[in-house]
This record gives C-alpha cells, sequence and structure tokens, in this order.
C-alpha cells in the first residue's frame, strides 16, 4: 500500500509539473525566450568558438611560410581532400543509385536482406571500417592470400578511395531509398504507356524529378569524406590529404593553423557553390539513342544491372566492413580475451578510454536533444520569420567542415579559456554532431500538418501541450533516429578526438594508435575493435527495445 501510494504521489507531482509548464509555454516571453537560448547555445558554443579559435592563432601562420616543403605538402594535403571527396562522391552515386532501386522496384525475395545489409557501415566505428578493409586489400590473409600473398592493393591513394566508397556508399542508398519510396510513378508510367523505353522514361522522367535527392546524397557523401580521419589514416600510406595532414602534424601549430582555416573556408565555399550551382544542371540529357536504350531496357539488361550491383555491393562494401571478424575469432582463442577482462597493460588505457568515450557520447547526446528540439522546431515552423532561411544555412556548417579541422580550431579557442581537456572534447563532439539531430528533427517535424498543432490550439490546448502529446508521439522515432546519429558519431569519432586534446584519448583515437604505431598485436587491435562494436550495438539494441516498448 505504502508503494502505491508513493507511485500515486509521483504521478501527482508529475501531473503538477506539466501542467505548470503548460501554463508557462502560453506566455509569448516564454516562448520566444526558450528559442533565444536555444540560437544563443547555437552561436556560443557551436558555431563562434571554431571560428574565433582559428583567428586567435593567424599570427602562427609565419612558420608555415618560413618552410616551403611544409606549405607544399599542406597545399598539396588541401587538394587532394577535394580531389578525394568529389571522386568517392561521384562513384557513391553511380554505385549507389542502382541498389537503392534494386531495393524499392525489385520483387526478389533478397532485398530484405540486401536493404538491412546496408545498414553495415553505420553500425561498425570507422577506426574498425579502416583496420578491416586494410586487412581484407592489403595485409597477408585477407585478398592478397589469392594472388600468392602479394599484397593487392598498397596503402595509398587507391586504398584510402576504397574505404571512403565503403563508408559513404549507405549514406545515398538511404536518402535514395526514402526518396525512392515517396516517389509518386504516374510521370513515369505516362511515359512508357506513350512508347518510352523504361530506360528513356527513368532517364527523362525520374532523374529529374528526383534531382534535389541526388545532390542533397552527393553533398552528404562529400562531406563524410573530407571528414574522415582516423579510417583514413590507418590506410594512407604516405599519401596525405587535409585531415591526415593535420594528424600527422598534430605538433606544428603553424601548419594546423594554416591548414585548418583553408579546409574550414573552402569546404564551406564549395559546399555552398554545389548547393547554388547544381539546381541549374540540366537532366535529362536531350540526346538520345534509341536502340541502345531499348537494349538497357531489356530483361537481360536489368538482370546484369542488378547482379553488377550486388557483386559490387558485396565485394566493395560488406566483406571489407566485416572482414574484422576473422581476426577477431582468432583473439578469441589464444587467451587475448582473458588478458583483456585482467585490465593488464594494454588493456587499463583500453577500458579507460571505452568509458571517456561513451561517457562524452551520452552527455553530447542528451545535450544535443535538449538544445535542439527547439532549433528544430523554430526552422520547421519559421518562428525566426525571414531570418530563418539564414540560421538554417549556418546550421550545416560543423557538418560540412572537416571534423579534424573543427577539432583544432576548438582546442586552439577552448584551450585558451583553460577548460579541462574533458569538456573541450565534450564542445568538439557536440560541435559536430549538433547538425545531425537539428537535420533529423527538421525534416520529421516538417512531415507534420501544421493545422492539426493549430486546431488543438483553438481547442485550448498549451503550446508545450501540444508538442508533447501531437508533435513528439508524431516524430518519437526520428528522435531516437537523430539520438543514434549522434551517439554512433560521438563515440566513433577520431579526428575531432585527437585534435581536440593532448593527454585523454578516447578509444577511437587508441586504436589508431595501437594500429598506425604498432604499439598492440593484431588480435589485441582486433579484440579492441570488438568491443567498441559490442558494446555500442548493446547501447542500440537497449535503446531500440526502450523506445519500441514505448509504442
Amino acid at each position: 500500500m505504502e508503494k502505491d501510494g508513493a507511485v500515486r504521489e509521483q504521478k501527482r507531482a508529475t501531473s503538477n509539473l506539466l501542467k505548470s509548464l503548460d501554463t508557462l509555454s502560453s506566455k509569448p516571453s516564454v516562448r520566444n525566450l526558450t528559442y533565444l537560448l536555444s540560437i544563443v547555445f547555437f552561436f556560443a558554443l557551436i558555431l563562434t568558438p571554431p571560428i574565433v579559435g582559428i583567428f586567435q592563432k593567424m599570427g602562427l601562420l609565419t612558420e608555415i611560410y618560413e618552410t616551403p616543403e611544409l606549405l607544399a605538402r599542406a597545399n598539396s594535403a588541401v587538394l587532394w581532400s577535394f580531389v578525394m571527396a568529389f571522386a568517392v562522391s561521384i562513384l557513391d552515386l553511380l554505385a549507389a543509385l542502382p541498389l537503392a532501386w534494386f531495393i524499392v522496384r525489385s520483387r526478389s525475395k533478397l532485398v530484405n536482406a540486401i536493404d538491412t545489409l546496408a545498414d553495415v557501415p553505420f553500425l561498425i566505428p570507422t577506426a574498425a571500417l579502416g583496420y578491416s578493409a586494410s586487412l581484407f586489400w592489403s595485409r597477408e590473409g585477407g585478398l592478397s592470400a589469392a594472388f600468392g600473398g602479394e599484397t593487392l592493393i598498397p596503402p595509398g591513394f587507391l586504398l584510402v578511395l576504397l574505404l571512403h566508397f565503403a563508408f559513404s556508399y549507405p549514406v545515398i542508398v538511404r536518402v535514395m531509398v526514402g526518396e525512392l519510396l515517396g516517389y509518386k510513378e504516374v510521370y513515369e508510367v505516362a511515359a512508357k504507356t506513350l512508347g518510352a523505353q523504361p530506360f528513356t522514361s527513368v532517364r527523362t522522367v525520374t532523374l529529374p524529378l528526383l534531382k534535389p535527392a541526388l545532390i542533397a546524397s552527393f553533398l552528404l557523401a562529400f562531406a563524410r569524406s573530407l571528414s574522415e580521419t582516423g579510417a583514413t589514416v590507418m590506410v594512407a600510406g604516405t599519401f596525405e590529404n587535409g585531415p591526415v595532414f593535420i594528424f600527422n602534424n598534430a605538433e606544428r601549430e603553424g601548419a594546423l593553423v594554416y591548414v585548418s582555416s583553408l579546409l574550414i573556408l573552402s569546404s564551406v565555399g564549395v559546399f555552398f557553390l554545389i548547393r547554388f550551382l547544381a539546381p541549374k544542371l540540366r537532366l535529362p540529357i536531350s540526346r538520345a539513342r534509341p536502340s541502345i536504350e531499348r537494349r538497357l531496357s531489356s530483361q537481360l539488361s536489368v538482370r546484369l544491372r542488378d547482379s553488377l550491383t550486388i557483386v559490387a555491393f558485396f565485394t566493395f562494401v560488406i566483406i571489407p566492413s566485416l572482414f574484422i571478424s576473422l581476426p577477431l575469432v582468432s583473439a578469441l582463442r589464444d587467451g587475448t580475451v582473458g588478458q583483456a577482462l585482467s585490465g593488464n597493460k594494454p588493456w587499463g588505457d583500453f577500458w579507460n578510454s571505452m568509458l571517456l568515450s561513451y561517457s562524452i557520447g551520452f552527455i553530447s547526446t542528451l545535450t544535443n536533444i535538449a538544445v535542439g528540439l527547439p532549433a528544430a522546431v523554430a526552422i520547421a515552423r519559421r518562428k525566426l520569420g525571414h531570418m530563418t532561411p539564414l540560421f538554417d544555412s549556418l546550421v550545416n556548417i560543423p557538418i560540412i567542415v572537416p571534423s579534424i579541422a573543427l577539432g583544432v580550431s576548438l582546442r586552439f579557442f577552448w584551450g585558451s579559456l583553460q577548460i579541462p581537456e574533458f569538456w573541450v572534447l565534450v564542445l568538439s563532439h557536440m560541435t559536430i554532431t549538433y547538425t545531425y539531430f537539428v537535420r533529423s528533427m527538421t525534416a520529421a517535424i516538417e512531415t507534420i500538418t501544421p493545422e492539426i498543432e493549430e486546431v488543438a490550439s483553438t481547442l485550448g490546448a498549451q503550446p508545450f501541450a501540444i508538442f508533447r502529446r501531437i508533435t513528439l508521439p508524431l516524430t518519437k522515432y526520428s528522435v531516437f533516429s537523430g539520438a543514434v546519429l549522434v551517439f554512433t558519431r560521438c563515440v566513433g569519432e577520431t579526428g575531432a578526438a585527437k585534435a581536440a586534446a593532448r593527454d585523454l584519448k578516447t578509444v577511437p583515437v587508441l586504436l589508431v594508435d595501437w594500429i598506425v604505431n604498432g604499439s598492440a598485436s593484431m588480435s589485441e587491435s582486433a579484440l579492441g575493435i570488438g568491443f567498441l562494436i559490442v558494446v555500442s550495438f548493446l547501447i542500440l539494441l537497449l535503446l531500440r527495445i526502450v523506445v519500441r516498448g514505448e509504442r
């Protein structure tokens, strides 16, 4: 009875609190203050620190100009960053669009399995993905074993290209599957009834209508390639792009300032240039070749296209991503697990790094949910009036800029304020993941017809009551998805974590050091990566069970 009374008392207190919040939300001053605090948070802690941090150290630029060889390397590294990003994004678009088409349009029994497997690279931290790709393509025991033990693809540009292709490929698949599911085929069907071949109708009708999605997916893959650091360092060899150069020259502040500022300015400029020019590209290509397009529309051609798409998907994405499982099995057999659980060197450092990474991930995720929700509502419902498009564009900047460049500038900024390294890491991870949650929630809220909220308001519901009873239930799974994106990116982030702190090491940074510097055996590295994957998977599984339980 006492327990039941305590439960009733708790429910009563919760109800009174919600009623108080409902009443407060009816006051325009309180609503405006909520949006204002969210916007101030963005400008004060997300956007301004990396800009100010770089400007604080501009006086160090003279150091790199005094070393012509280092300057040439820096310029070459920045150039190769964009060459790599463009090449990877184009290849991703050409290869991932047919797979998205197969998932949505095919009647094959393989569809569900392929659709599920397409998310595999999302679940594997990029540090693990880089090591797995290196084992598969470059090291003994991988694909090289089929060619007499010779290294098939040595570390360098091509191996980096294959790696970036693997982890950015699912981004385009997910975007295009969503767009194709929402696409109405009526115009495509009309073109076919007028005599157009299937390939012709897709080229002249479907692709032009999907052009915004094609541009968006290209930009996402482009930004993903520009940002990745940890996995790239593992397979780069002597190849240097911007993030690898920063990683290799962490002690040369002048070089860091030069390359970071160049990457920040040029990536933002290129991103907005693509967004401005890409919509002006004309689709379709007006020149038609009826005989060729008729052959490409035949059932044999479609089956061949689907087969090649699936073979490429498994060869270049799935198998390299999962190849880490082989040395992981060996680690489970040779006694490495016992050493790991005992906490002996180097495992004591590993467990400390795991605790650090997950602490940063939880704090960053909860903070971004709290401050990101009002920002998403403000954008989706245009609460800022004519300033909404500007704020919407500025929110994209953290996802555009390479994370290691952001980490460098944030270390300069927060370090000058004597902020402890733990909180510098938290703030840097919050910065690079803020956009993921806001973008996810903005898109979800925009799908809710405003009239539903307006009707509730006319019936007397207060703004906060409308949000928690209508908006939040309808977007609950988008909140979950956005939180998963933030959490997984925080736990797997290498570049910003390496650049933002000198003494503390998150688990991806530690694993990169183990592999690149050879400070741990292959079994130890594989087992460390296995622990990271399993713990992340269990946490996400628990969250999914909780969310489903509240359905």
